[in-house]
């Protein structure tokens, strides 16, 4: 019997779930927000900090607080931080800067000493360069005669490199030459070397945690990074163990279970009737697909400046794409087309949730693919213009870069802030009928409160100015990188993959909402305060490493939940499809789904838990491994989901006559041997090396250009060209041709209203398969109608 709800004479329906489980969710973001809040007072309070003014020991200013932010600016605004790295961030074929001052700044001064005659000379350069002379209450700090000769003579290294006449580092010609940019340039390096050897007051640790290890200056790891490694292992082993035990206690409650589903038979395509918006996303998925070729271009013509810096096969690449150019767009694309093809599939389902769509919604939806495409176009010549030099580039919003991943112009910035809005603007039109109908927290508010999360949590980005000092951009920017991307979009999909299986039929609704809010609870509890595990060594305090290491090693736990529960997902569709005399129209989307499983757990997880580990990550921060968890899980889980998304809708676009299953199989099997190639065959094995060579002769010699292209480190290089082919040739242009076929074929009837039975229809009373004892069948047809409650106020359906 259907339960609704009187509240302000409005009809309602009641809460499906128990109140324990909103309950459990608001507990754990409380929670999690509270310690990020707090965690943000102390980078405000307690960073490493940016003095005034550097001085020699006479007083003479050496160099301002003002050049170190210019010198930030320019390292920025050159793509400097897509190239080489700083405290650990960035591109992975330059140097780490903070590594690589530190060192030769560390050399000079040693030789100096030992030239000057005194008997420890060692011991005298670790005095000097951990001994802490910022004075606070003048904001200066002093630099001592030796410091000040290495920074002068460090200038004209950085000069001849950055002002090389070749593509030799694999940067453009000529790329950084101004006397007054080298100097501002190598302040900010300074200053980071610096944090990176003094101490912080009242501690024997410098302020990035002793990063990087330097014998020179005595950097070693510290007690809080191997005690804080030692309890996340801790932490993961009892967190995996309570799984097991709520698993055990509830697994028949909650998972991808559905013993009532009843038989069912599956509207095929050309059978749904389709909205002028949902057709309109067919363009959204082939300018998906077109912008994931160029990014796994891109992504090629990166990989070949590792296999050899010198040339891409007798041609001069550098001098039109340099690589810290290519390596922009490939980040910024990879960014780009799993979120638009997110947005895409919100938009697809919604006329599905709601039961019909508004007038004019398409005109929406055409609006916010071109303003995608501005986005795309300004951002990318900003880019290009602020890596090659242009003058008028120069402090300008327009065109001026950012901070990695956040790369893209201000304004450009900005105006993909006001996309993302208008997209949820479309959304809640198009689900705004039924949102009045439905409790605050059931079904189609919880697509609409994940769906807001979207832009709301890329908006943060913004506090990340090119001004901002550089621990608190970190903060701000790894908001973007970790909330918005592992948190909120994990949830998002979590959201639309269950809403699918209730659409289809296969789960009810009550099941689904379980399995979004016990994914908001396990993702949440060690997702929100795992941000931190990205900042162990920017210059902020000590506890931004003990909780991050402690919860982000609790990020595995759903991860291993999602994989115990494969199979039975698995299971229930095969179940589901065998019931039904309709052939299942979506194997391949499902497929896909299923990749998205192995990966989350493999490239999020196994290899996620192997960089976050606090001693792991002391030495492989900004190695191969690093590159080998942003790919098997950036692709692995994000870019499977959107190919498979796209897969679902324009399997309804597309007419069956003109469906390339063949095509869809292909894909499939290229994305996965490919990604699987690359990260198997170069990335890991790159990084075991990488690693072991940090650890046994040193970071910066890890981190050099002679490292990379050794001849050992080059044949790895070149074993990943058979997996890029395979991945670009036999996954995506299948794909590819499949989102042109939804443009070109796509359904050109269409209608407002969605029928209630909208993907499939019950075919006989369940009682009929599972005998004369079972349920009695839940009301099915299309998300929208009202299905009562399973337990009475106060029951326990199986949650917390």
């Amino acid at each position: 019997m259907v339960q609704i709800a009187r509240k302000n004479g409005r009809q309602r329906t009641e809460l499906l779930v128990s109140k324990g489980w909103i309950q459990a969710v608001a507990m754990v973001m409380i929670f999690g927000f509270l310690v990020m809040g707090f965690l943000a007072v102390r980078t405000y309070t307690d960073s490493m900090p940016q003095p005034e003014q550097v001085v020699d020991p006479q007083g003479t200013v050496v160099f301002t607080g003002a050049d170190i932010t210019a010198g930030q600016q320019i390292f920025l605004r050159r793509g400097l931080q897509e190239y080489g790295s700083i405290v650990g961030h960035g591109g992975y074929l330059g140097p780490d800067y903070t590594a690589d001052y530190l060192r030769r700044s560390a050399t000079m001064v040693l030789d100096d000493l030992t030239q000057s005659g005194i008997q420890d000379p060692h011991g005298a350069l670790v005095q000097m360069m951990r001994t802490n002379r910022y004075d606070s209450s003048t904001n200066t700090l002093v630099y001592t005669a030796e410091q000040v000769k290495a920074f002068d003579a460090i200038q004209g290294h950085y000069a001849d490199y950055f002002g090389s006449p070749t593509t030799q580092y694999g940067l453009i010609p000529n790329a950084i030459t101004g006397p007054e940019d080298i100097r501002q340039l190598t302040s900010f390096f300074a200053w980071t070397a610096w944090a990176a050897a003094a101490e912080r007051p009242g501690h024997n640790y410098s302020y990035t945690n002793n990063w990087p290890g330097e014998p020179l200056v005595n950097n070693g790891p510290t007690a809080d990074v191997l005690v804080w490694s030692g309890l996340s292992l801790i932490a993961l082993l009892v967190g995996i163990g309570l799984l097991f035990a709520m698993y055990g206690r509830w697994s028949r409650n909650v998972g991808w279970h559905s013993g009532e589903s009843p038989a069912l038979s599956f509207r095929q395509p050309g059978e749904v009737a389709v909205t002028p918006g949902q057709r309109a996303t067919a363009w959204f998925f082939f300018i998906v697909a077109v912008l994931f070729l160029g990014q796994a271009l891109l992504g090629g013509a990166i990989e070949h400046y590792r296999a050899d810096l010198s040339s891409f096969f007798g041609f001069d690449m550098a001098k039109l794409l340099p690589f810290n150019l290519a390596r922009t767009w490939h980040v910024q694309l990879s960014i780009l087309w799993t979120a638009a093809s997110f947005l895409a599939a919100g938009i697809f389902l919604a006329p599905f949730i709601s039961g019909r769509e508004p007038k004019r919604q398409s005109w929406l939806i055409y609006g916010l693919l071109g303003a995608l495409a501005l986005v795309i176009v300004g951002s990318f010549v900003g880019e290009a213009m602020s890596i090659f030099g242009v003058k008028a580039v120069a402090g300008s919003p327009l065109w001026d870069m950012q901070w990695e991943y956040l790369d893209l112009p201000r304004v450009w910035q900005g105006v993909l802030v006001v996309g993302l809005f208008l997209w949820i603007i479309i959304i809640y039109r198009g689900i705004r009928a039924r949102l009045q109908k439905e409790h605050r927290f059931n079904l189609p508010w919880l697509f609409f409160y994940s769906g807001l999360a979207i832009p709301g949590f890329y908006a943060v980005g913004l506090l990340a100015s090119t001004e901002t000092t550089l621990p608190v951009a970190d903060y701000w920017r790894f908001w973007v990188v970790h909330l918005w991307v592992e948190d909120f979009l994990e949830l998002f999909t979590t959201v639309m993959v269950a809403y699918i299986f209730v659409m289809l039929g296969v789960i009810r609704r009550k099941i689904a909402m379980q399995l979004i809010l016990l994914d908001v609870i396990l993702y949440s509890v060690g997702g929100v305060i795992g941000t931190m595990h990205h900042l162990y060594f920017s210059g902020t305090p000590v506890e931004n490493m003990a909780l991050g290491a402690f919860f982000s090693a609790l990020e595995v736990i759903p991860l291993t939940f999602l994989t115990i529960e494969a199979w039975s997902f698995l299971q229930l569709g095969s179940r589901q499809e065998s019931r039904s005399s309709a052939p299942f129209p979506h194997r391949w989307a499902v497929m896909f789904l299923v990749a998205v499983g192995f990966w989350n757990f493999l490239g999020a997880g196994v290899f996620g838990f192997l960089v976050n580990l606090p001693i792991v990550s002391y030495y492989e921060i900004g190695t191969a491994l690093t590159a080998n968890h942003a790919h098997a899980s950036m692709m692995g889980v994000y870019g499977m989901l959107g190919v498979g998304l796209s897969l679902f809708a324009l399997r309804y676009l597309i007419p069956a006559r003109r469906w390339p299953d063949k095509l869809a199989r292909i894909s499939f099997w290229g994305l996965n041997i490919g990604l699987a190639w690359m990260t198997f065959a170069t990335l890991v094995p790159l990084g075991v090396i990488q690693l072991w060579h940090s650890i046994n002769d040193g970071y910066y010699e890890a981190r050099t250009l002679n490292f990379i292209t050794q001849p050992g480190n080059a044949v790895l290089e070149w074993l990943r060209m058979p997996g890029d082919l395979i991945f670009i040739i036999a996954g995506i242009l299948p794909f590819l041709w499949i989102t042109w076929l939804g443009v070109r074929y796509r359904i050109k009837a269409t209608t407002y209203d969605v029928p209630e039975e909208a993907l499939f229809i019950v075919e006989r009373p369940q009682t009929e398969v599972l005998g004369a004892s079972a349920a009695p069948p839940p009301r099915y047809g299309s998300d929208r109608r009202m299905e009562g409650r399973d337990t009475g106020p106060g029951q326990s359906d199986g949650g917390p």
